[in-house]
């Protein structure tokens, strides 16, 4: 009964807003999960590179799917910061990251959260455990680069290098985690090879490396070793720049794990039920080698 009850209630309907945003496993990581669960969900692609570069594309967007009846949607790149200001409400890490990747509709308000954080935390401690934080090179200061900075500093990270081709942004990042983490050293950094000859790891938040922006955020020349290197770009999985950090010997972690944890934190803000991480992982784990 309870299985002829689901099919027959509407849709949990979902979306995800971003550019560039076809080749993202999003749709199925949710669809199949709450299939897993005995709910229907409709998951569906927004992306912005069918649209034209109007500044209200992102509004507009929004305004349809929470009226079109929406659950929520996530959102990414270049969405994580421009879309705050259209939100009602944050949630703590959201408010305190300063970027959203996940907007719940409810009783006619729009709540912001940020699930990159916890995400990327918890696939760095399963995928690079026992790994220093001494000093960490982060290159990106951008809406996943806030998530990334914020989750390296709750693992424990004691000095954190933030570089970006924006210097502002990467000074703004720096002050904004400094005021909430003030027994840390948090600087902007425009010497790339001067602060990772010191690193003991560096992590990649930027665009480059996804397939629509090939190459690698780090010259080959800087990686050694002793580095452990992460890269958040999972389509590909495997980016240029984990290929010659796995050639220069370092460990490496994919943006895999992130993509899975995080979403399985969004499907719980989402419907109210607890994700099945391990199962997500599994199913995640089949489509990329399909």
């Amino acid at each position: 009964m309870d299985d002829l009850n689901a099919k027959r209630a509407p849709p949990c309907r979902l979306g995800l807003i971003g550019r560039g945003i076809q080749a993202s496993k999003s749709p199925l990581l949710h669809e199949t999960e709450a299939a897993a669960q005995g709910l229907h969900c409709v998951y569906e692609l927004f992306d912005l590179n069918a649209h034209d570069d109007r500044g209200d594309v992102l509004a507009e967007l929004l305004q349809d799917v929470e009226q079109r009846g929406f659950a929520g949607v996530n959102v990414t790149y270049p969405c994580k910061q421009t879309i705050i200001p259209m939100l009602d409400e944050l949630g703590e890490e959201a408010r305190i990251i300063g970027a959203v990747n996940t907007v719940r509709f409810r009783n006619r308000r729009r709540i912001g959260h940020n699930t990159d954080a916890w995400g990327f935390a918890e696939s760095f401690r399963r995928g690079l455990p026992a790994a220093s934080l001494t000093r960490v090179v982060q290159l990106g200061a951008g809406g996943a680069g806030a998530a990334t900075a914020h989750a390296l500093l709750e693992l424990g990270a004691q000095t954190l290098l933030i570089s970006d081709v924006d210097a502002t942004r990467a000074e703004t990042l720096a002050r904004k985690l400094a005021s909430h983490f003030s027994d840390r050293v948090i600087i902007p950094a425009d010497d790339l090879a001067l602060v990772v000859s010191n690193a003991n790891g560096v992590v990649n938040t930027t665009p480059v490396g996804m397939t629509a922006h090939p190459g690698s955020a780090v010259p080959k020349h800087l990686l050694r070793p002793d580095l452990w290197i992460a890269d958040i770009v999972y389509v590909p999985l495997e980016t240029q720049l984990l290929r010659d950090a796995q050639a220069a010997g370092c460990r490496t972690l994919d943006g895999g794990g992130m993509a899975v944890f995080q979403a399985a934190r969004a499907f719980e803000i989402f419907t109210g039920r607890k994700a099945d991480g391990e199962r997500m992982r599994r199913h995640f784990a089949a489509l990329t080698k399909a």
